[in-house]
C-alpha cells in the first residue's frame, strides 16, 4: 500500500478537481432519477420484484458489456468514451421524462429505459474509473478512489431526500427532467478537458484481441480473481439493502417518497463516514478483515431493519450499513487497479465491475423473489444468514493485500536487427531464450521460470513451454509463440518493471559469459506447385 496521504491533496489537480465537482453534480442527478424510478415502479405495479428490477436493470448492463467497454477504454481516447456515454444517456433520461409526462410508461417500459441508462454507465465508468491513472500520479489512486466514492455517497446523503421531495410535491416525471439538466455538467467538464494524444507507433489492438488479452490477463493473475469472486458474493448479498429499501419504506414503516429519500440518505451519510475513515480503518485491519467486517456489520442491520417498525430507528441503522458498503468497494477497487499494469487496466476494471454488478444484479432479482414469498422482513432474516456466510469465506479464499509491485512499463524494449524483410503481420513467430543453468540452481531456476510462464502468458505468449537438452543437460530453452511480429513487439512492451525484477533473477542463475541467447523464427510452411516440382518456401503470413 503506498504511505498514506489526505486524499483532500488530489484538489491541487486542476483536472482531477473539475471532473470530480462536476460528478458531483451528475450523481445528484442519477440518484434523483433513481428515486423517481423505484417509487414510480411501486405505483405501476404491486409486484416486488418488479420493484427491485428497477435496481437490477440499471446494474445488469454493467455485467453484460462492460468488458467490451473496458477494451474501449485501453484503446481509445476515454475523454470521448466518456462523452459519448452521457449523451446517450442524457437522451434516454429525456426520453424517460417525456413518457412519464405522457402516462405512457408502463413497468416493462421503464425497466427498458433503466436498462438503456444502465448501458450508458457500462460505458463509462471504465474510461472514468482508467483515467485517473492518467492524470494522478499512481500513489494517488487510494485517495481518488476514496474520493470518487465520496463524491457519490455525499450526493446520496442529500440526493435521495431531494429526490423524494421532487417526487412528492412535482412527479417523478420532473426527477427525470431534473437528471437530464445535470448531466451538462459532467459533459462541460469532459468537454474542457484536454488530454494528449497518445503516443503509440503499434497498431490498435483489435476489438477480439483486446478483449482476450483482458479476459486471459486476469484469469492468470490470482489476486484478482480471488478480488472479483469476493466481489461477486459481496454485490449478491449486501444489495438486499438497496432492492429493498423501497419496500422497507412504504411496509415497514409506513413511509412515503419522501421516507425513502431520507433513508437513501441516512444510507450515504454512513458511506461518506465510511470513506473518511478509509485510511484510518485500513491502518488497524487487515484487507481480510475490512471485508469480512463489512459483511458482519451488513449482517447486522439487516436483523435490525428486518424488526424496526420506527423510521428513526431504521435511519440510524442504514448509517453502519453505508459505511460497510462503501469500506468494501473501494477496497475490491483499489486493489484491482494496484494488481494491474496501465495497457490493461480497463478490462481489468470491466471484468471486476462485471463480477461486481453482476452479484448486485442477481441479488436484486433475488432478494425480489424471496420478499414476494416471504416478505420483506422474512427476506431481510434470510439475507443476514447468508451474509455471515459471504464473511466467512474469507477463511479460504483471502482478500489480498495491496501490490507492492512496481508495473509501471520499463520502456527499454528494442526490435532486433532481422535479416529478413517482415511487415507488421508476418507470422507465426516463435521465440527461444537459451539459458545455462547448474545442477545445483535447477529447483531455484524452475521456481523463478513459473512467474516468468504467468508473466509471459498473462502478456499475450502463446505454447510456452521449456525444454531440457538430453546431450547437455546444463542448457533449458524456454520457447514461446505469438501471431504475428507486431503482437511480439507488443508483448515486449508491456514488461514491467516487475517482469522485468524476473528476467534479472534469470540472468543471475545464468552460468556464461554472454546473456541468455534469444533466437527469433518464422514459421515455414511449404507449398507443393506442381507434383512434380520442388517445394517452395513461403514465410507465414504478409
Amino acid at each position: 500500500m503506498p504511505k498514506r496521504t489526505s486524499p483532500l491533496v488530489l484538489f491541487q489537480y486542476k483536472t482531477f478537481r473539475s471532473l470530480w465537482s462536476a460528478s458531483l453534480v451528475s450523481n445528484l442527478g442519477s440518484l434523483v432519477e433513481g428515486v423517481g424510478a423505484a417509487w414510480l415502479m411501486t405505483s405501476l405495479t404491486t409486484s416486488h420484484e418488479m420493484v427491485a428490477l428497477v435496481h437490477a436493470s440499471a446494474t445488469l448492463p454493467v455485467m453484460m458489456f462492460s468488458l467490451a467497454a473496458g477494451a474501449l477504454a485501453d484503446n481509445f481516447d476515454r475523454r470521448r468514451i466518456m462523452l459519448v456515454a452521457q449523451l446517450l444517456m442524457l437522451g434516454v433520461s429525456a426520453s424517460l421524462a417525456f413518457l412519464a409526462y405522457a402516462g405512457a410508461l408502463t413497468p416493462w417500459m421503464l425497466l427498458s429505459l433503466t436498462f438503456l441508462i444502465g448501458c450508458g454507465w457500462a460505458l463509462h465508468d471504465p474510461s472514468w474509473y482508467a483515467s485517473m491513472g492518467d492524470i494522478l500520479p499512481r500513489q494517488h489512486l487510494p485517495g481518488a478512489v476514496a474520493l470518487n466514492s465520496m463524491s457519490y455517497n455525499l450526493m446520496r446523503s442529500i440526493g435521495p431526500a431531494i429526490g423524494g421531495l421532487i417526487v412528492a410535491t412535482a412527479g417523478a416525471a420532473f426527477a427525470f427532467l431534473f437528471n437530464v439538466l445535470c448531466y451538462l455538467a459532467l459533459i462541460i467538464a469532459l468537454w474542457q478537458w484536454k488530454t494528449e494524444p497518445a503516443q503509440n507507433l503499434l497498431p490498435r489492438e483489435s476489438f477480439r484481441s483486446a478483449m482476450a488479452a483482458g479476459f486471459r490477463y486476469v484469469l492468470l493473475s490470482p489476486n484478482l480473481l480471488t478480488v472479483m469472486g469476493r466481489s461477486f458474493v459481496f454485490g449478491l448479498t449486501a444489495v438486499v439493502i438497496l432492492a429493498l429499501l423501497p419496500l422497507v419504506a412504504r411496509e415497514q414503516v409506513a413511509g412515503t417518497a419522501i421516507t425513502y429519500g431520507i433513508m437513501l440518505g441516512f444510507f450515504g451519510l454512513g458511506a461518506i463516514g465510511g470513506a473518511l475513515l478509509i485510511g484510518w480503518v485500513r491502518d488497524v485491519l487487515s484487507n481480510e478483515w475490512v471485508v469480512r467486517g463489512a459483511f458482519f456489520a451488513l449482517a447486522i442491520s439487516c436483523v435490525c431493519l428486518a424488526w424496526s417498525k420506527h423510521v428513526w430507528l431504521s435511519c440510524l441503522l442504514l448509517l453502519p450499513a453505508g459505511m460497510a458498503w462503501v469500506q468494501a468497494w473501494s477496497l475490491f477497487n483499489v486493489t484491482v487497479q494496484l494488481s494491474t499494469p496501465r495497457w490493461v487496466v480497463g478490462r481489468a476494471l470491466s471484468l471486476y465491475q462485471t463480477a461486481s454488478f453482476g452479484g448486485m444484479a442477481a441479488g436484486s432479482w433475488l432478494w425480489g423473489e424471496v420478499a414476494d414469498a416471504q416478505g420483506v422482513s422474512g427476506a431481510l432474516f434470510i439475507a443476514s444468514l447468508v451474509l455471515v456466510v459471504g464473511g466467512l469465506i474469507g477463511l479460504v479464499l483471502r482478500q489480498p493485500d495491496f501490490e507492492t509491485l512496481n508495473l509501471d512499463p520499463t520502456n527499454t524494449f528494442s526490435e532486433p536487427a532481422l535479416q529478413l524483410d517482415l511487415r507488421p503481420r508476418s507470422g507465426p513467430i516463435m521465440v527461444m531464450v537459451d539459458y545455462r543453468i547448474d545442477q545445483k540452481d535447477v529447483t531455484e531456476f524452475l521456481s523463478v521460470m513459473a512467474a516468468r510462464r504467468r508473466a509471459r502468458l498473462r502478456d499475450g505468449a502463446r505454447q510456452w513451454a521449456l525444454l531440457r537438452d538430453l546431450e547437455e543437460p546444463q542448457l533449458w530453452t524456454e520457447s514461446y509463440h505469438v501471431p504475428t511480429w507486431v503482437e511480439y513487439v507488443r508483448h515486449n512492451q508491456r514488461q514491467t518493471h516487475a517482469d522485468a525484477e524476473i528476467v534479472a533473477r534469470l540472468e543471475a542463475l545464468h552460468r556464461d559469459d554472454d546473456p541468455p541467447k534469444i533466437h527469433h523464427k518464422i514459421e515455414r510452411q511449404t507449398v507443393r506447385v506442381h507434383d512434380d516440382m520442388p517445394l517452395k518456401p513461403h514465410f507465414g503470413r504478409t
